[in-house]
């Protein structure tokens, strides 16, 4: 019974099997523009990541070449996405990790449940520090900033610019997740807005406010800003720099 069941899948599924890498290869020489995707957050890679708090592959842009079979020099343009604030599903290291209204705020106006899972995602301010090292590790040319309108109401925001560990300041990453764990963040404050970003499409009707956030976590990474999303509609987008023109 179950072999009949997934004979019936297998037959529905032949017709889209195929040599990927040759296919991929046919549209490079036609010079048609290719989009990979990839799942689940940089600091989730199994190599690169925060280990043991990682998930089972690698998740950095470098693997869209190992899982596709088409040589890394064949990707012009890598967008970054990174939400307006900090999130992690379970556990694992989060200096900037909120416990007050700010992180109810976030969890709620953000829907931060898990995607798969479903599980309450933690919530907390903007890890510059963090960000710079994914920015490295996926060789990030541009930023694609998400779900600035959560942030809408805060009065005040504060940004991750380095670490304070037993004392002694860090400005980036440790490599061993018991170290990252005592990690104390050291933050800059800046002023929030009251008004409403939700929808907004284009970069001068942000708040200004908003507009001087967004540009320094653009300068604290050392990338430029190429979308914002300001709502969960596809069109809720602020559109700085086309990917495929760039």
């Amino acid at each position: 019974q179950v072999l009949d069941e997934y004979l019936g899948y297998a037959e529905a599924l032949a017709p889209m099997v195929c040599d990927v890498t040759a296919e991929l290869e046919h549209h490079l020489r036609a010079e048609h523009n290719l989009l990979f995707e990839g799942a689940q957050g940089a600091l989730l890679d199994i190599d690169h990541g925060t280990y043991p708090y990682v998930t089972s592959s690698n998740t950095t842009a470098g693997a869209a070449a190992t899982g596709t079979g088409i040589g890394p020099r064949y990707f012009d343009y890598v967008l970054g996405i990174v939400k307006a604030y900090t999130t992690r599903v379970g556990a694992g290291p989060f200096p900037t990790e909120l416990f007050d209204a700010s992180g109810e705020h976030m969890a709620r106006v953000g829907a931060e449940f898990g995607a798969t899972t479903g599980r309450p995602r933690r919530c907390g301010w903007f890890d510059a520090i963090a960000m710079r090292r994914s920015v490295l590790n996926n060789s990030v040319s541009g930023l694609a900033v998400t779900k600035l309108d959560v942030l809408d109401g805060l009065d005040t925001l504060k940004i991750c610019v380095g670490y304070d560990i037993d004392g002694v300041h860090m400005d980036t990453l440790p490599n061993e997740s018991q170290l990252f764990s005592r990690c104390e963040p050291v933050y800059e404050t800046m002023p929030g807005w009251q008004e409403k970003t939700a929808g907004i499409t284009k970069y001068e009707d942000l708040p200004v406010k908003a507009r001087r956030y967004l540009e320094r976590l653009s300068a604290l990474v050392d990338r430029p800003l190429a979308l914002i999303s300001t709502g969960p509609d596809r069109d809720d987008t602020i559109i700085l720099t086309d990917p495929f023109s760039a």
